[in-house]
């Protein structure tokens, strides 16, 4: 097609576009006169938090796949259904897992209400990191949006314990030993890992004061945290000018080029990304019903006894690391290394380039192999062939399964990062990214072999 033809038809695209929308907000019509009454009020509330006017090439959906504003559409069905459940939940150990089941079977769409909230809040921890990969891979957190990166890594982490808090409120088996597991785990935190777990336990065991903190924490700390970080998350893209714009490989830096109107052109797929959205959530929300096991039992564990599943990544790697390094220090090198990736200096500023390049597309599928590969392989290794421990005696633990490992591991990513950046003459971002996708798809790995692959005691088994 030639480019008369195409600038044609994308024009053709957004008359129908506006259209449809004037039809739907018609306050907001550019040649109509100034808007009157309801009307006014809610195109004026809108513009409060989008510009007036949009680059016309930040409209394609392949730039965001509309993932932040399905996060927020998430954050406000929790909110909306978290309030719904309150009325029927008691944060009581006594009364708290019957109180589900009265919800569940004598409340007129208490069922479902649990599901919608269940699954909208799992379905969140995968829009954020997707949403989080996303702004990675096009190059979104350099200079003027860096310091909006950390605080995208704040979110995600918000969202990341506001699960965990709401996890433990059924006060069944699996949301029992499941936070058993992961408040056990802060014990191998250096000096201050027992205060920490006895602060949020509130006590030796998990308990009526467990609950009620994790109650009021899941309900009152976390969504006003959440609510407060998303608005001062969307005011830094828009002081950073909206947007990143999109880019080909060999294309220069573009300018904003054409804008149109938020009101239709933007607000309308926004609308249309939330309804389809919704729309799916209800669907598996009837046809699956969030887990509910038997009444929590503290003298009864569950064999095996798991994680939440985003915590089964950490989890796992306690199966092959000393505590103190699969809980402490590897977690605190993952958020050094995620803090630091913005302030690197790169030779180029990529921004808006998927994968920074052809050939960092290229290295980046070498990287996701190389991870896919050496993970199993390592584990495999680890389960049945390599003990550092009775390999190295008389050597404390935490130096023969903690420090030996973990420095074999990083010299084999030195290794492959030297490597691979010779053998392709890359760039350092192209090298960074491709370093950063072997060890997401390690982590992933490592999480899907904590849910599927580990059956009775941890061992490793076929689902």
């Amino acid at each position: 097609m030639k480019p008369t033809q195409q600038n044609h038809s994308v024009a053709e695209q957004l008359s129908l576009i506006r259209r449809i929308g004037y039809s739907i907000f018609p306050g907001m019509a550019r040649q109509r006169e100034k808007p009157r009454g309801y009307r006014h009020f809610f195109n004026t509330l809108i513009l409060h938090f989008r510009p007036r006017a949009v680059p016309e090439r930040t409209l394609r959906f392949t730039l965001t796949w509309g993932l932040g504003g399905m996060a927020v559409v998430l954050v406000f069905m929790l909110l909306g259904t978290g309030l719904l459940l309150k009325f029927a939940y008691e944060p009581f150990p006594g009364r708290a897992y019957d109180s589900i089941l009265r919800l569940q079977n004598e409340v007129l769409f208490g069922q479902l209400i649990r599901n919608i909230h269940h699954w909208s809040a799992n379905l969140l921890l995968v829009v954020v990191f997707l949403h989080f990969l996303r702004v990675f891979f096009t190059g979104a957190f350099h200079p003027p949006r860096q310091f909006n990166w950390i605080f995208g890594l704040g979110l995600f982490l918000t969202v990341l314990l506001s699960n965990f808090t709401g996890y433990l409120l059924p006060w069944d088996q699996l949301a029992y030993w499941a936070i058993t597991i992961c408040t056990g785990m802060l014990e191998y935190m250096p000096f201050v890992g027992a205060e920490v777990q006895h602060w949020i336990r509130s006590g030796r065991e998990i308990g009526p004061a467990t609950l009620s903190n994790f109650y009021a924490i899941h309900t009152a700390i976390l969504p006003a945290c959440i609510i407060i970080l998303m608005a001062f998350h969307f005011w830094r893209v828009r002081k950073a000018g909206g947007l990143v714009m999109p880019r080909g490989p060999d294309e220069d830096a573009p300018s904003r080029g054409e804008t149109v109107p938020t009101i239709p052109n933007l607000i309308l797929r926004e609308v249309v990304v939330a309804l389809v959205l919704i729309a799916i959530i209800m669907a598996w929300s009837v046809f699956f019903n969030a887990p509910l096991e038997a009444k929590a039992n503290p003298g009864l564990s569950p064999n095996p006894t798991k994680a939440p599943w985003y915590f089964m990544g950490f989890q796992e790697m306690l199966l092959h690391f000393h505590p103190l390094f699969a809980l402490f220090v590897i977690p605190f090198l993952i958020m050094f290394a995620l803090v630091s990736i913005p302030y690197i200096r790169y030779p180029e500023r990529t921004a808006g380039v998927w994968f920074v390049s052809l050939k960092g597309r290229r290295m980046a599928l070498v990287g996701a192999v190389a991870g896919t590969i050496a993970t199993p392989i390592g584990i495999l290794i680890d389960e049945y062939m390599i003990d550092f421990v009775a390999w190295v005696p008389g050597v404390p633990s935490a130096i023969s399964n903690g420090v030996i490992p973990l420095a074999i591991i990083l010299a084999g990513a030195w290794g492959f990062y030297s490597m691979t950046k010779r053998r392709y003459a890359a760039t350092k971002e192209e090298t960074v990214q491709m370093i950063f996708v072997f060890f997401v798809t390690a982590f992933v790995i490592l999480t899907v072999t904590g849910i599927w692959f580990r059956g009775t005691a941890m061992k490793l088994a076929w689902p």
